[in-house]
C-alpha cells in the first residue's frame, strides 16, 4: 500500500513539474509579435516557473534567447526581463557579482520602459541578492518599492512576488508578525494563481515563524507540507530550504538527532548540484553538533561549511559588490536628479507659455480698446509703456538661459552681454512705444471726432424734428 501511495505522489508531482515548465520557444515567438504591452508582460511572466527558479543554466539560456530576439530593437520590456533572468541564473549559481551587474541593467531598462509591473519584477530580483547577503534593510526597501510598483501595475502575478519575499526577509529579521501577515497574503495569492513553487516557500516561512513563536507541532506540519510539495519536482532549492528549516527547528528545541538527520538531508539534495553553496547553513549546524563529540565528522562538515561559505563570501567579491551597489545608488540619484530637472524645465516652459499667452491677450485688449472706444490719451500711453515693457522683458527672460550657456555663467561676460542687449532693446523699445502710442492716440482722436460728428448729426436731426 505504501508503495502505491509513493508512486501516486510521484506521478502527481511529475505532472505538476511538467505543467509548470513553460514552452519557452513558443512563448518567445508570441512575445516577438505581440503589440499590446500588457499581453506581452503576461507572456513574459509565464516564463517564471519551477524550472527558471531552480535550474540556473535554463534560466540563463532563457535570458540569452530573449536578448538575442530583442537585439537592435527598442524593446525595453523584453531587455529588462532578459537581464532579470540572467541575473537570477547567476545568483542561483552563487555568482553574485555577475548577478548584481545584470540586475542593475534590468532595473535601468525597466525604468526606461515605464512599465511598473516590470520595474517591480526587476526590483524583486535585485532584492534577493541583498537578502542572501543579509543586508536586510536594503532588501526590505527594494521589496517594499517593488510592492508599491506592482500594486500600481497591471500584472496580477507580479503583485504576488513582493508579499512572498517580504514574508521571507521579515522572518530573517525576526519581525514575526510582519512575516506571518505577508506569508498568509502570499499563500492566498499563490493558491489563487496556482503557483506551486511559491506555496512551497510560504510553507517554509510559516514553519519557521511558528517554530520561533513557540508552536513546534504546527511548525513541523508546515515544514512537512513544504517537503511534500517539493519532493519529486524540480524544486531542489526549496527542498533544501525546507530540510534546513526543519533542522534549525529541531536545533532550537534541543532535538539533536533530528537536527542532524535533516541537516544531512539538506546537504545531500544540493551536494551534486549548482546549489552546493546552500549546504553552508546545515553544514554549520552539523559542525556545531559533532564538535562536542570531537569526532571525524566535525572536520568533514567544517570543510563543507568553509567551501560553501567561501563561494559566497570572499573578501574580493564583497568589495566588488559594495562598489557595484554604490555605483547603482549613484545612478539612481542621477536618474532622480534628471527627473527633477526635466520637471523643472516642464514647469518653466508652462510658465513661459502662460506669460506669452498673457502678453498676447494684453496686447489684443490694448489694441481693441484703443481702436474701438473713446479712451483717455494718458491711459493709452500708460498701457503702451506697460505692454511693450512686458514684451521686451519677456524677450530678455527667454534670452537669459542662452546667455548663461554661451558665457559659461561668467558674471563679467553676462554683464557685457546684457549691456549689449539693453543697448539694442532700449532704443527699439522707445521707438516702438512712441510709434505705437502716436498711432493709437491718433486713431483714438479719429474715434472721438467721429463720435462728436454723430452726436452733432443726432442733435440736428432731433432739432429739425421738433421744428416740424
Amino acid at each position: 500500500m505504501k508503495k502505491l501511495v509513493t508512486l501516486f505522489c510521484f506521478i502527481v508531482s511529475l505532472q505538476t513539474a511538467i505543467a509548470q515548465k513553460p514552452n519557452v520557444d513558443s512563448i518567445l515567438q508570441k512575445v516577438a509579435v505581440e503589440k499590446d504591452e500588457d499581453k506581452k508582460v503576461d507572456l513574459l511572466v509565464s516564463l517564471v516557473s519551477a524550472e527558471t527558479n531552480n535550474n540556473p543554466e535554463f534560466t540563463i539560456e532563457t535570458g540569452l534567447k530573449l536578448i538575442n530576439q530583442s537585439k537592435g530593437k527598442n524593446k525595453d520590456i523584453e531587455i529588462a526581463v532578459a537581464y532579470s533572468f540572467l541575473g537570477q541564473g547567476y545568483r542561483l549559481l552563487g555568482n553574485n557579482i555577475k548577478a548584481l551587474d545584470y540586475h542593475h541593467k534590468a532595473i535601468a531598462s525597466a525604468e526606461k520602459s515605464n512599465n511598473l509591473s516590470i520595474l517591480a519584477w526587476t526590483e524583486n530580483q535585485l532584492a534577493h541578492i541583498y537578502k542572501d547577503r543579509e543586508e536586510y534593510e536594503k532588501a526590505i526597501s527594494l521589496y517594499l518599492s517593488a510592492s508599491e510598483h506592482a500594486d500600481k501595475g497591471e500584472n496580477e502575478r507580479i503583485k504576488g512576488f513582493a508579499p512572498l519575499n517580504l514574508g521571507s526577509v521579515y522572518l530573517s529579521t525576526n519581525n514575526l508578525d510582519s512575516s506571518l501577515m505577508y506569508s498568509q497574503r502570499a499563500y492566498e495569492t499563490a493558491v489563487r494563481q496556482k503557483v506551486n513553487f511559491s506555496i512551497s516557500v510560504v510553507f517554509i516561512n510559516l514553519g519557521s515563524v511558528q517554530s520561533k513563536m513557540g508552536n513546534p507541532s504546527l511548525a513541523v506540519s508546515y515544514f512537512n507540507m513544504a517537503i511534500n510539495q517539493s519532493l519529486g519536482t524540480p524544486y531542489t532549492r526549496y527542498l533544501n530550504l525546507a530540510y534546513t528549516g526543519l533542522a534549525e527547528h529541531y536545533q532550537r528545541y534541543k532535538q539533536t538527532d533530528s537536527c542532524a538527520y535533516y541537516a544531512k538531508k539538506a546537504i545531500a539534495v544540493v551536494s551534486n548540484t549548482s546549489f552546493f553553496y546552500l549546504g553552508s547553513k546545515p553544514a554549520q549546524l552539523l559542525t556545531d553538533i559533532y564538535e562536542k563529540d570531537n569526532c571525524d565528522s566535525t572536520l568533514k562538515y567544517a570543510k563543507v561549511f568553509k567551501l560553501a561559505a567561501d563561494s559566497l563570501n570572499s573578501s574580493k567579491a564583497n568589495q566588488q559588490i559594495q562598489l557595484m551597489t554604490f555605483e547603482e545608488d549613484l545612478r539612481k540619484q542621477e536618474v532622480a536628479a534628471e527627473k527633477i530637472k526635466l520637471e523643472n524645465e516642464r514647469n518653466q516652459n508652462i510658465q513661459y507659455a502662460l506669460i506669452a499667452l498673457g502678453i498676447i491677450v494684453l496686447l489684443t485688449l490694448y489694441l481693441l480698446l484703443s481702436r474701438s472706444f473713446i479712451t483717455n490719451t494718458k491711459l493709452i500711453e500708460f498701457f503702451g509703456v506697460v505692454a511693450l515693457l512686458i514684451v521686451f522683458e519677456f524677450l530678455n527672460l527667454l534670452l537669459h538661459p542662452f546667455l548663461e550657456r554661451i558665457t559659461h555663467h561668467s558674471p563679467v561676460l553676462m554683464l557685457l552681454a546684457l549691456v549689449c542687449i539693453a543697448a539694442l532693446l532700449v532704443p527699439l523699445h522707445h521707438k516702438v512705444e512712441k510709434w505705437a502710442t502716436a498711432k493709437l492716440v491718433e486713431k483714438n482722436k479719429q474715434i472721438r471726432l467721429a463720435a462728436a460728428k454723430r452726436t452733432i448729426q443726432k442733435l440736428d436731426t432731433e432739432g429739425k424734428s421738433k421744428l416740424n
